[in-house]
């Protein structure tokens, strides 16, 4: 759809003896912002967006300022038009910089995130509706059926309808309405979009507890106080956090100004809409990846109007141009997910800190598991804290148990031990409900041959294929490649003898049906649910009781509330624990305190029993004991001993390509010119843990560094001093999360 704008005349520049000139970045991954010039008759601000030539073709970007200078007049190139949209804020400007520099990566880069939807920059197009005209139907000779009656009546008693409107309201085809047209008793008008129906903050919340009142008052102070601070809202599972971040949103409403809420999970969270609309009287905008492109065009423009006052989003929404932003929260701000490992690599919770401190305004952290990184920011002062040490109302915290499973074994072949099933069924004879949890989607992790041993692994992955009994394939987590499985073994041709191996939620199902055949049950991962529709429906079912058991991933963590979910069941809960992961102790406890606070949210107690074989790990001793303190200073102490985060400094380059000779000859290039800097060191490269991924060979290098090190100027200088070869791509990774 081509852009509506103002096009620039090639003469007009003839009368300007020295044409301005403007500094325009393109959202592509150059080195920086190109010079033009701007035609004579045309002005631009800082921030103004424009169809730019760039080569053969035309690029849409923002004046980023000034012209940089150094190439003659002569030889730059004008700008070919100036969009019809609003400017991008100068606060959003400075943050595009601020990441891209942080990062490492080109500020183009890290705009086209920024301008995710070009077709946005096109003014929204008027609605065609039909109203009723003065025309007289018998002097017209017009016939008039039951059918043009009864639209006639519709639109004698309202507003001029688009067709699909006014048909669905007079029961009839739009063929109807055209006719009516044609005949002359209807005319075609145009109208503007209506605003959004705006949330209100002045209808009246829920009774709030005391704790929750004093929260809600300090947040509310400090959105008054219009200036920057970052408060982090500890409250354990149930405390209603929500209700209290809701009172700094209406806070930061009546002052007239936006407010966007990054939640980890958006498909997952239709109780959470459900509540803001209920305390609001209006929904939020919604941004996320899964919305069709015509919506995401809507709330884009909305936005950099300041017409959605609201937005809801994922990590992505923390880039969306928002006109006057004054409160930003970040709910579950420990979740992983948060991370972005693709394209332009970020952690937006740190990065929404930054956007708070840019544009003067208050950030909100909450969560029941707070990020060590957090908790020592508040620690050292920098971040205020605010406690909802119980839950709200008559609900109490749920007893928590471990499972010894190297005393209490499951019967061969099974998983759930003898102590999970009898508690199981207890809780279904007295008409409760149960969750049962394992972080690990399919039927099984891993398909052998019980002759020659052969495991089935991803063709373009150092992974094995995981297997989805329901959908009948075999898949790969990393890639998406999916097969049948096969009759034979593929190494022996051995038949029957693929067997597999480990347990899925698939697999838990299966014994849990076989187990409880009067229960309903449901499997609840991210290959199950397809979209916030479906998620929804999930819920309505398990709100509802239609459903007894619940047997899911990690995503049944994020803040559920079931009345009657009174028994929480983790069938491995060791599972994180496992490799070289550096904050592996700190997300298992998250994890499974999350988890475990989906039991007993209502007057019911819950209970929680956690099958382990370490039951000695500080871990689970601290998920038994319930001392979260007792854990979070042991891993203080460890990674301060360590100098890892947020101690010490990390920063990864990941080397890959699909000639593994070119990455080989990269990672060697890479290792003879690291920087020799006082404090830094350098590991690597040696195989990324996921050596292939998606067809391309993988080296890892991994910076060490003190707290205070400069890491991004030694990246720049590092890379600056090598020629990648051709196919090869350079990943640079600031703060990593993953260790894949």
């Amino acid at each position: 759809m081509p852009l509506r704008h103002t096009t620039v005349s090639p003469e007009s520049e003839l009368d300007l003896e020295a044409p301005a000139q403007a500094s325009v970045l393109l959202p592509l991954p150059l080195a920086g912002a190109y010079d033009y010039l701007v035609p004579a008759g045309e002005s631009v601000e800082a921030g103004s967006f424009v169809e730019a030539p760039l080569g053969g073709r035309s690029v849409l970007g923002v004046v980023w300022g000034e012209a940089e200078g150094g190439v003659d007049a002569a030889k730059l190139k004008p700008l070919r038009a100036v969009l019809d949209a609003p400017p991008l804020p100068e606060v959003s400007r400075a943050f595009v910089d601020w990441v891209a520099r942080y990062t490492v990566h080109p500020p183009g880069a890290v705009l086209r995130m920024m301008m995710s939807v070009p077709e946005a920059l096109e003014p929204p197009r008027p609605i065609v509706a039909y109203a009723r005209n003065d025309s007289d139907p018998e002097a017209e000779g017009v016939r008039l059926t039951p059918a043009r009656k009864r639209v006639l009546a519709v639109l004698a008693e309202g507003p001029p309808r688009p067709a699909s409107e006014l048909a669905r309201e007079a029961g009839v085809t739009t063929g109807v309405v055209k006719g009516l047209v044609g005949a002359g008793l209807l005319e075609v008008v145009q109208l503007r979009p209506l605003p959004p129906r705006q949330p209100d903050p002045d209808r009246p919340g829920p009774a709030l507890s005391a704790d929750q009142e004093a929260g809600a008052q300090t947040l509310i102070g400090r959105v008054d106080a219009d200036g920057f601070s970052v408060s982090l809202l500890d409250g354990v599972t149930g405390s209603g956090k929500t209700e209290v971040y809701f009172e700094a949103i209406a806070a930061a409403l009546t002052a007239g100004r936006q407010v966007v809420v990054l939640l980890p999970e958006i498909a997952m969270s239709a109780q959470w809409f459900a509540r803001f609309a209920e305390r609001f009287g209006a929904p939020p905008a919604m941004w996320h990846s899964e919305m069709p492109r015509p919506e995401r065009r809507r709330v884009w423009r909305m936005v950099a109007e300041g017409q959605a006052k609201v937005v809801v989003g994922a990590r992505s929404a923390l880039f969306l141009p928002f006109a006057d932003l004054g409160l930003i929260v970040i709910d579950e701000e420990h979740d992983a997910s948060f991370k972005q490992e693709d394209g332009v690599v970020y952690h937006a919770r740190d990065m929404a800190v930054v956007r708070a401190q840019l544009g003067d305004i208050p950030i909100v952290l909450a969560s029941a598991t707070p990020s060590l990184e957090t908790l020592v920011n508040v620690d050292a002062g920098r971040y205020g804290a605010l406690h909802l040490p119980e839950r709200h109302g008559v609900a109490e915290l749920p007893d928590i148990e471990l499972i010894d499973m190297r005393r209490a074994p499951p019967p061969r072949g099974k998983w759930l031990s003898p102590a999970l099933t009898q508690a199981i069924s207890d809780t279904l004879n007295a008409g409760e409900q149960a969750m049962l949890f394992l972080n690990r989607r399919g039927y099984a992790p891993l398909t052998l041959c019980r002759t020659c041993g052969h495991r089935i692994q991803c063709p373009r992955c150092t992974a094995w294929l995981v297997e989805h009994r329901l959908a009948a394939r075999l898949e790969c987590h990393h890639c998406g490649h999916s097969m049948r499985p096969p009759a034979n073994c593929p190494e022996c041709d051995g038949e029957s003898t693929l067997v597999a191996c480990g347990p899925g939620v698939e697999r838990v199902a299966e014994e849990v049906t076989g187990l409880f055949p009067e229960a309903t049950a449901a499997i609840m991962a991210s290959d199950t649910i397809r979209g916030p529709e479906a998620a929804a429906e999930l819920m309505r079912q398990i709100e509802d009781h239609e459903i007894d058991l619940l047997i899911g991933t990690q995503i049944m963590a994020k803040g559920h509330h079931f009345p009657m979910l009174t028994l929480v069941g983790v069938i491995d809960a060791d599972l994180g624990l496992a490799g070289g992961d550096p904050r592996a102790a700190e997300r298992t406890f998250q994890l499974l305190a999350q988890v475990a606070g989906r039991a007993g949210r209502a007057e019911r107690p819950g209970r929680v029993l956690l099958q382990t074989y370490m039951p000695e790990h500080n871990v689970m001793r601290a998920m038994a004991s319930g001392d979260r303190a007792r854990f979070i200073a042991e891993e203080k102490a460890a990674r301060e001993t360590a100098r890892l985060p947020p101690f010490g400094r990390l920063a990864a380059l990941v080397v890959s390509g699909p000639s593994v000779d070119r990455v080989e000859e990269a990672s060697r290039m890479l290792a003879l010119n690291s920087p020799r800097v006082e404090g830094i060191g350098v590991l690597g490269p040696a195989p990324a843990p996921l050596a292939t991924l998606r067809g391309r060979h993988r080296r890892r290098f991994l910076v060490k560094a003190g707290r205070d090190a400069r890491l991004q100027p030694f990246v720049r200088q590092w890379l600056a001093a090598v020629k990648v070869p051709s196919g090869v791509r350079i990943k640079v990774d600031i703060d990593p999360y993953s260790f894949l």
